[in-house]
């Protein structure tokens, strides 16, 4: 009805705006997989290829087989972990719009959900293998992964510090993988900085959370103090800078040359790392280091031109 105003006139009622839809069972189920982390297996699983004795098909196709097993493995433990902390989550402000979490998707249709997982993960290996493509020892990462997660899953991902030293094992997991598929062994100085970076990130989000979600959405944060997790960012940082110059000293990619493109390309490693402390300590981000990574216009820069200086090395080198 018409409300009048002071001027004589009258005024129809503002009009609410229309209430988001809620987004299709696709697109939920899309969501519990974690499309954007996927990323993570891109990145790491292909290094693996530096140092393989050469890159021939057999080679690459070994690398596009542990992507997409080591996808299909992380999407069945996101599932998983949605599953069993559908009742923390509805504590968190943004975990809360998850879709199990929300009430979109059933636990049924997610269990449901998660058995056709394991089943194509079972089927991709089992066609490589069957193919004569790789051997069933080669996945011994992966199923290691799949275990180390279950027992994360199970309670271990409430036991301080163990919580996050697990995370980024998986990683160096992704890191053999990627070699095995290469068919070279895993430099000792790359694991350890995949290692050491990946632990970085994932503090980093636990210093985040520190002040969003707080114990009642991840009991291990009882473990932890801002003070002493900026500690152990400045520590793991030193290791992970370390870590990628004797890498670059030692790979067999550069040769003779390795040591000259350690100290040319160590400045662009540095800021990387300075810069995501910036981010965490300074802007209070965090909560997702993926975004942080590859929406910071700084970071994509950086990473761009140290790329070109090692690509450029890697070509002068041949």
């Amino acid at each position: 009805m018409a409300t009048p105003t002071l001027t004589g006139r009258q005024t129809r009622p503002t009009a609410r705006p229309p209430s988001p839809r809620p987004p299709g069972l696709v697109a939920d189920l899309t969501a519990l997989v974690r499309p954007g982390q996927w990323t993570k297996n891109l990145v790491v699983v292909p290094l693996g290829l530096l140092g393989a004795p050469r890159l021939d098909g057999a080679a690459l196709g070994g690398a596009f087989a542990a992507i997409a097993v080591f996808t299909l493995a992380s999407a069945l433990i996101y599932l998983v972990n949605d599953l069993g902390d559908r009742d923390r989550d509805r504590r968190h402000p943004e975990k809360r719009h998850r879709p199990i979490a929300a009430g979109r998707i059933g636990v049924g249709t997610a269990v449901t959900f998660a058995a056709a997982l394991a089943l194509l993960l079972a089927a991709t290996i089992g066609l490589t293998v069957a193919t004569g493509a790789t051997a069933p020892a080669d996945w011994w990462p992966v199923a290691a992964y799949v275990a180390l997660n279950a027992a994360y899953s199970r309670g271990l991902k409430h036991v301080p510090l163990l919580d996050v030293f697990i995370v980024a094992l998986g990683f160096v997991l992704r890191l053999a993988q990627g070699c095995l598929a290469s068919g070279n062994p895993v430099p000792s100085w790359l694991a350890l900085g995949v290692f050491t970076l990946c632990l970085l990130l994932i503090l980093g989000k636990r210093r985040h959370e520190m002040g969003v979600g707080g114990v009642l959405h991840r009991p291990a944060l009882r473990g932890y103090t801002v003070g002493f997790l900026d500690q152990l960012l400045g520590f793991t940082a030193v290791l992970a800078a370390v870590s990628y110059v004797l890498h670059v000293q030692a790979s067999p990619v550069f040769g003779a040359h390795g040591p000259l493109v350690a100290v040319l390309t160590a400045p662009c490693a540095l800021f990387g790392l300075a810069r995501y402390l910036q981010l965490i300590v300074v802007d209070a981000g965090g909560g997702n280091p993926t975004r942080a990574l590859f929406h910071d216009r700084t970071t994509v820069a950086n990473a761009l031109l140290w790329a070109g200086l090692l690509t450029a090395a890697w070509l002068l080198g041949r």
